[in-house]
């Protein structure tokens, strides 16, 4: 669907440049591009933030904030993602807010750095795109692709369960499977790169400014105002660097007077962004449940814990039990997410106990994804064949 509101009530900053953070480097932002010089992953020059006033209320979808965007987008790729439900529950005993980003076109918070990402892109003249994933972000670049008349290829391990390429290949999206580990697959895509655009979702910076619609959204149901903590599951870290870039732009256009805390959760058997943060000797990656955030390298590492560190916030590694347990028990309250979607609740739980955040506090749980993407693997935790 092509969204064809009106335009943005508040022009983008004319200065906006793609940016280097480790070198200062930077690069005009009328010219495609996914990497820096050396392959250095690039964020944008920062934004000045937007006020109430500049949401377009009429507007259902994350687009509501496209005057906060880098660019202006004349024809969205839009099917609706954002708005998505914000409720309270009762989770170790003090409430928290459950943030449903799986009530998504796709089933996954994806989708809001799919639909900016490939909108703008199809702006700069990009016609068809290549993504490396083995399961939410492929869905949603396949999905966003079709509906905004876009090629994709997307690359996936040889591993990869056919349930999840299904979506892809439904969507007309060229699959390949690659041999090897995730690792390899993206390696793969790299090489790719040299004739086919790279639209990944964990180099691209717009992606990054389709997920910060997540603070501004979060601000919205706050009645404009702050959490006091946001908790994410973190693989590749795009909605902690998401959250610190929409909080930190209403930060400077004056509309919170303080940052939210930001606490990324990892397994123990993959969490290389929380065992930095935490001072944890790195282990090698084991398999784990949530494996979603089993990123053994995520690219943007230095940067995401520079995030959380200023926002005073943390992180939480998880075990296997603890993963599991917060999968059932918010499936026993009706929120039927995958595991890696689950991990907030278990890290409120022990962030709760240690006297981290306080029951008072207003917390926010992002739950990622849809426990229909993880159906076999959560009937195999029930003891159910199927």
């Amino acid at each position: 669907m092509v969204d064809r509101t009106g335009p943005s009530r508040q022009p983008p900053a004319m200065n906006t440049v793609y940016l280097d953070p480790r070198s200062g480097q930077t690069f005009p932002l009328d010219q495609p591009r996914w990497c820096g010089d050396g392959r250095a992953p690039l964020l944008l020059s920062d934004l000045p933030g937007i006020g109430r006033a500049d949401i377009e209320t009429g507007t259902r979808s994350l687009w509501r904030y496209r005057a906060a965007f880098p660019m202006h987008c004349a024809t969205p790729i839009s099917m609706g993602e954002g708005c998505t439900p914000l409720v309270e529950r009762q989770i170790a005993g003090a409430a928290a807010l459950l943030k449903c980003e799986w009530f998504m076109p796709t089933g996954s918070f994806k989708d809001r750095g799919a639909s900016l990402m490939l909108s703008l892109l199809r702006q700069q003249g990009i016609g068809a795109v290549l993504e490396d994933s083995s399961g939410n972000g492929g869905a949603a670049i396949a999905a966003y692709a079709a509906a905004g008349g876009m090629a994709a290829t997307i690359m996936a391990p040889s591993s990869t369960s056919p349930a999840k390429t299904v979506a892809m290949r439904a969507a007309g999206a060229t699959v390949e499977l690659i041999p090897g580990n995730r690792q390899a697959t993206s390696d793969a895509a790299e090489a790719r790169a040299e004739t086919l655009f790279y639209a990944s979702h964990n180099w691209h910076p717009f992606f990054l400014h389709g997920t910060k619609t997540l603070a501004y959204e979060l601000w919205e149901d706050l009645g404009f105002r702050a959490p006091d903590n946001v908790i994410v599951p973190c693989g590749a870290g795009s909605n902690v660097l998401g959250c610190a870039i929409g909080f930190g732009e209403l930060l400077r256009a004056g509309q919170i007077s303080r940052m939210p805390r930001i606490f990324a959760v990892q397994p123990e058997n993959c969490g290389p962004i929380a065992s930095d943060f935490l001072g944890v000797a790195p282990a090698p990656a084991q398999p784990t449940i949530a494996e979603g955030t089993a990123i053994a390298q995520p690219i943007r590492l230095p940067e995401i814990v520079a995030a959380l560190r200023a926002s005073f916030g943390g992180a939480v590694r998880l075990g296997e039990a603890e993963i599991i347990d917060a999968t059932m028990m918010l499936a026993g309250m009706g929120h039927y997410v995958e595991p890696t979607a689950a991990q907030p609740a278990a890290a409120f739980a022990k962030l709760l106990a240690a006297g981290t955040i306080a029951p008072g506090d207003t917390t926010v749980l992002v739950l990622t994804g849809s426990g229909l993407k993880a159906t076999p693997r959560i009937a195999e935790l029930m003891g159910i064949a199927l």
